[in-house]
Order: C-alpha cells, then sequence, then structure tokens
C-alpha cells in the first residue's frame, strides 16, 4: 500500500505541540519523505525548547507507525540554538593547586550526556569498529570479525551505523526489509547466523542521505533501540569514519564495552587513527585494540608479498599508545572478490588463511570481554 504525504499530515493533526496546536500548524515539520511504507521527517525546534518537544516527537512518531501500511517511522527532533543565544556554560577550572582527578568512567551528573546511557537489554557487550577516515575496510572487518565471533560460539549481531554510507546490505547480498513484530519493533535480518540491521535496509542503495546531525542521532537510536535483538552476547557497531555525530550518539547512549581502530600502515590514516583512539579515550571507553587492515598485497599466483601502504604502522602505533595490537590483514583479492558478492570470506572460505586472521582478532577481542560476557 502506498502511504501519502496527506496521510502522514492527517496523523500528524491529531499531534498537540508543547504550544497547544496541532503539530500540523506548529511551523516545526521538515518535508516528508514516503515511500514503500518508510516515512521519513523531522521535527526543527530551538534548542532551548528541545527538552519540551521529545514527548511530542515520540507521540508523532506513534502516530505515523499506526497508519496503514507503514513498516518504518523515523521522525528526529532537530534542535537548533538561536543565533546570539549563549552556549551552555563550560564545566568550573580545579582550584589552583588543587589537582584533578579522573577515573576510568567517573560518576555522570544528570545534566551530563553520559547519564543516558542505559544497556540493551538482552546484550552482553557493545563495541564499536570504527575508522580515523573512510577506505580502510571498516565495514568488511567488522562483518568478518563478526563471523569470526559467531566462529567462537559467541551469539553475535552486527550494527550497521554508517549512516552516509551503509555497506553491509552490499556486503551481506541483504535485499529484503525488516518487518515488525508485535510491538512494533523492527526484526532484524538473520544472515550467516548473525543478527543483522542497517539503515540500507530501509533506503534504495542509490539513495543520498542528505541528514542533518539530530537526524543521524535520532536514526542511530532507533536502530539501537527499536530493533528486537534478541539474546546477544556481543553487538558489533559498523560506526561511519570520523569521529562526529554517530561515534557521540552511541558512546551517550549505551555503556559501549569498547572499541577497535581499523587503519592502514600508512602515515595519512595513522593520523586519523589516533584521532579516533583519543575521542574514545575522552568518553571513556576502553579501546580493544587497532587492527592494520591491507597490511600487505600477496600476489595470487605467485605469492609474491609487497608492501604497498608501508608496513608495521599500526603495530609500532598501538605499542607507543599502549593498546593492544589486534592483528594485520593482507590486501588480497579473495577478500576483496567475497565482500563485493556478499559472501564474506569468514563464511565462504572458512577453512582458508583470511578466515583464520579474523577468528584470531575475534578471539583476542573475546578474551578482552570475557568477564562482561560471563556475568550478563
Amino acid at each position: 500500500m502506498s502511504i501519502t504525504q496527506q496521510q502522514v499530515l492527517d496523523a500528524l493533526a491529531k499531534v498537540t505541540s508543547p504550544r497547544g496546536v496541532a503539530l500540523t500548524d506548529a511551523n516545526v515539520l521538515s518535508a516528508i519523505t514516503a515511500k514503500d511504507g518508510k516515512v521519513f521527517l523531522s521535527i526543527n525546534v530551538d534548542a532551548a525548547e528541545a527538552g519540551a518537544w521529545e514527548s511530542v516527537r515520540a507521540k508523532a512518531e506513534a502516530a505515523v507507525r499506526a497508519i496503514p501500511g507503514v513498516t518504518v517511522a523515523m521522525i528526529a527532533l532537530t534542535a537548533e540554538r538561536k543565533p546570539g543565544s549563549a552556549a551552555a556554560p563550560p564545566p568550573p577550572r580545579p582550584a589552583q593547586g588543587v589537582p584533578h582527578v579522573s577515573s576510568h568512567r567517573p560518576p555522570q551528573s544528570p545534566t551530563s550526556p553520559m547519564s543516558k546511557q542505559s544497556e540493551i537489554p538482552g546484550i552482553a557487550a557493545v563495541i564499536a569498529v570504527a575508522s580515523g577516515k573512510g577506505g580502510v575496510g571498516k565495514s568488511t572487518t567488522a562483518l568478518n570479525l563478526a563471523l569470526g565471533l559467531r566462529d567462537l560460539g559467541l551469539r553475535v549481531g552486527l550494527l550497521d551505523a554508517d549512516i552516509y554510507g551503509p555497506s553491509v546490505p552490499r556486503l551481506t547480498g541483504i535485499r529484503e526489509k525488516p518487518q515488525l513484530n508485535d510491538d512494533r519493533k523492527m526484526l532484524p535480518i538473520a544472515r550467516f547466523g548473525l543478527a543483522i540491521m542497517s539503515i540500507g535496509f530501509l533506503v534504495e542503495e542509490n539513495t543520498a542521505m542528505i541528514w542533518r546531525g539530530p537526524m543521524v542521532m535520532s536514526a542511530i537510536t532507533q536502530m539501537l533501540r527499536d530493533v528486537a535483538w534478541g539474546t546477544l552476547d556481543i553487538l558489533v557497531v559498523d560506526m561511519p569514519p570520523g569521529t562526529g555525530d554517530a561515534q557521540l550518539t552511541l558512546a551517550q547512549n549505551v555503556p559501549l564495552k569498547g572499541a577497535i581502530i581499523i587503519s592502514t600502515p600508512q602515515d595519512l590514516s595513522l593520523i586519523d587513527a589516533r584521532r579516533g583512539l583519543a575521542m574514545f579515550k575522552k568518553v571513556n571507553v576502553p579501546v580493544l585494540g587497532i587492527v592494520e587492515n591491507m597490511s600487505y598485497f600477496q600476489c595470487p599466483h605467485c605469492g609474491t608479498r609487497s608492501d604497498i601502504f608501508g608496513h608495521g604502522g599500526a603495530r609500532q602505533e598501538a605499542e607507543r599508545l599502549a593498546v593492544p595490537f589486534l592483528g594485520e590483514i593482507p590486501l588480497h583479492m579473495s577478500i576483496r572478490a567475497t565482500s563485493d558478492s556478499g559472501t564474506p570470506v569468514v563464511e565462504s572460505e572458512p577453512d582458508g588463511p583470511h578466515a583464520a586472521i579474523y577468528r584470531a582478532i575475534g578471539a583476542k577481542v573475546r578474551d578482552q570481554l570475557r568477564g562482561v560476557i560471563a556475568a550478563a
């Protein structure tokens, strides 16, 4: 059933804004996208009023979801500071001569963004796979790492949180759309023994994801909270590259049990990897280690090894920063070919050397999380 914008507006007209008028008369709605049962829009308000509008956003989302034929409704609250308004005051500096002491995960005040963290029921550990820059093979590594953890006997999920460039649909060959359960939560797609969710399952592959920061934050929160993940030992989150809204949203939303940084050996990639490490440390997320991807090229015909991007840079960086070095993954035709075909190498060549590398990396990650998983 095709959903029209007028149907969405009719549903939103039944929701009252904090100003006492219908939402459709409050002059806060963005353009509405409605296609194939999926509805996207945002509510744009001043930052000073954001707290009063959150319940309205939730009611609006529920109203749109109740429209017959709607399978996914995503409404973001876009809160912006008016020109000239004051920013939040900085935290007080320690008094002169008094040392400032911080613990690994300090107590958070009720006004701290980290005070909003809460566990996802049924998931023992959420870990992020991140990179400081794009093009380092982060998504391929995240998927094969998840499969490596699966092979170690763990129950594993994969969340593709790369909002602007979701790669998991292509890497897994998944074309179907998520269904809803009786609680109106999305059911992850089951493939290769993993529970998988991606924003790419909800939009067409060629759609340009031109989303502002608050919409990104809302989308990631929904994929964490509005998906029926079931019982998992580890949820692997494939992050977008960089150190922006998506990374901070994840760190503020759930108490991450660790982050893995993917880098290639050359200096440019390592510079960005350092930024990623610094960001996670700043929000008190443990760094599980660094992976050097595309570490070397091995000719599939003669076996000759070439260090195209240099070699060993990530290992040296890990030693310098005193974080674990998890392993080296070569630049190899079979990894690229299986990724493009939607049959990742750990699944399609389980007895091959590359699958063994991913499983070895997975074992190091599992060992660091063993206590967390056992406690859960």
